[in-house]
């Protein structure tokens, strides 16, 4: 099924949401797939999103929408470079572009 849009979940309060949004929207222009931000969306991420032990949802979280409307969960939060911790931008787009192609 193809990817109609990239969905990003983010709040203008987490930092990691700035690296959620750069890595999306790299991947949506060098694809040429929209993308949908969603600030603070809690309703989505209850249906949507990955949950921790308790129920709880974390942001950032990034998901695709299929052409038939499905929503596919993809990523929470960006990876990080085990060499200092700090976001690997590169990483999160070549595991987002990856998984684009496996659709």
């Amino acid at each position: 099924m193809k990817v109609a849009s990239i969905i990003v979940v983010t709040a203008d309060w987490e930092k990691a949401g700035q690296y959620a949004l750069k890595v999306c929207e790299a991947v949506s222009e060098a694809q040429n797939v929209p993308l949908e931000v969603k600030k603070e969306d809690y309703d989505f991420l209850i249906n949507h999103g990955e949950k921790d032990e308790f129920g709880g949802v974390d942001m950032p979280q990034i998901f695709f929408k299929l052409e038939d409307g499905a929503i596919k969960h993809i990523m929470t939060r960006i990876p990080l470079r085990k060499e200092d911790g700090h976001p690997d931008l590169e990483k999160g787009i070549k595991d987002i572009t990856e998984a684009l192609a496996k659709q």
